[in-house]
């Protein structure tokens, strides 16, 4: 039973001074506030902003193309 306190005390002492998960954790922050940025700048919907500009963009196109199909 002491050998299993031991060792338990020994891997919550590397644990405590492990700190790639804290990094880890950091840019998981990092990423989240990226992708609520895009979301921000392009919109959720395409009924404004940049997010209607590309889907305005992309029906022109694809009618370009079915245009030039037929």
């Amino acid at each position: 039973m002491r050998k299993y306190y031991f060792e338990a005390k020994e891997v919550l002492a590397r644990l405590r001074t492990d700190e790639v998960g804290v990094v880890s954790f950091e840019y998981v922050i990092v990423a989240a506030c990226i992708v609520a940025a895009v979301a921000a700048a392009f919109g959720t919907t395409t009924s404004s902003g940049i997010g209607a500009a590309l889907s305005t963009a992309i029906n022109n196109i694809t009618t370009a193309v079915s245009a030039a199909a037929a």
